[in-house]
């Protein structure tokens, strides 16, 4: 049997966060797993509600956690909690959510209002993110190999024809090129500013603001000649474009991380701790762009895509 979802908007969800009692649909109880007989060994604990944000990676990794988590035993259902970070930390305080994937130096800027302090080193930026966490009732468990994070992607033509494969090679070959972008490529300190910072490279007189995603077709028909995408996005492997290397280490430590609510942490503790972190542990960069080109270009269900994973990596049943 497939696992029954908790589906969250995001409109719903802020009404949550103004204080507004949620209930389902059609008014029964939306708790997933009720059916289910935990075993002995788990302990008495909250329900755990994984958050996913409305995009294919967060949902994938959501049904990956919730997947593994139910196979364990434990009482686990997914909460889709729409396409903002606010959405997220507003259903973790409302208790809607008590766990979700998230990515590190993107979490840290979120918490710090946007203050400049994550770096491409995960370990420092970690460290940075934990007391940040702590003071907002969750914890932060281990980083995974796999990053997301802004990535500058030319095709191949151009990677051949001017020599690019880094950003180095950007700025000393493709200081003319036309990037294009999300509107907030400007003001982002992993963007336009980030260029110019580490790089020495001025594009911001060259830049088109795109919808986000509006850039890989852009990208694709010519109208830019370098776009701004993540660096696990499908369609690099299935249009065959080159991610140019971030040879200076400007980019943000976006790796992979599961969080979770201390409550949840400190009633399941280190069996549930390790569960989690063992599937961090097998996350990689290149999968997350083959899963997400299975999700946005083949078109496959995320749920199918996460029990492939976990079959491959051995969390099977």
């Amino acid at each position: 049997m497939r696992r029954r979802h908790l589906r969250v908007g995001a409109a719903l969800l802020a009404l949550t966060m103004l204080g507004a009692a949620c209930g389902d649909d059609d008014g029964d109880e939306t708790d997933a797993g009720d059916d289910a007989t935990a075993p002995a060994d788990i302990p008495d604990g909250p329900a755990i509600r994984i958050g996913a944000q409305d995009f294919g990676e967060s949902l994938i990794l959501a049904e990956i956690y919730e997947g593994v988590l139910d196979d364990a035993g434990y009482d686990v259902g997914l909460v889709e909690v729409g396409g903002f970070r606010d959405l997220l930390f507003g259903a973790f305080e409302t208790g809607d959510v008590n766990l979700a994937p998230d990515y590190v130096a993107s979490q840290l800027e979120f918490l710090n209002d946007q203050a400049g302090e994550a770096t491409s080193d995960v370990d420092e930026t970690f460290a940075l993110l934990e007391p940040r966490l702590e003071e907002d009732g969750l914890v932060g468990l281990t980083p995974s190999e796999a990053v997301d994070t802004n990535a500058f992607v030319v095709t191949q033509e151009t990677s051949d024809d001017l020599d690019i494969t880094t950003l180095s090679d950007l700025a000393e070959n493709g200081a003319d090129l036309t990037l294009g972008g999300p509107q907030d490529c400007e003001s982002n300190a992993f963007c336009i500013p980030g260029l110019e910072r580490v790089y020495g490279l001025d594009m911001a007189s060259n830049f088109e603001p795109l919808d986000a995603g509006l850039v890989a077709t852009s990208l694709s028909e010519g109208a830019i000649d370098v776009g701004l995408l993540f660096s696990t996005d499908g369609r690099i492997a299935s249009e065959g474009w080159v991610l140019l290397e971030d040879d200076q280490q400007m980019l943000a430590a976006d790796n992979v991380f599961p969080t979770l609510s201390q409550e949840v942490a400190d009633a399941y503790g280190e069996d549930l701790t390790d569960l989690l972190d063992s599937i961090s542990a097998e996350l990689t960069t290149d999968e997350l762009i083959e899963l997400n080109k299975r999700y946005d270009v083949d078109k496959d269900d995320a749920e199918d895509i996460a029990d492939d994973w976990r079959a491959d990596h051995g969390f099977g049943d």
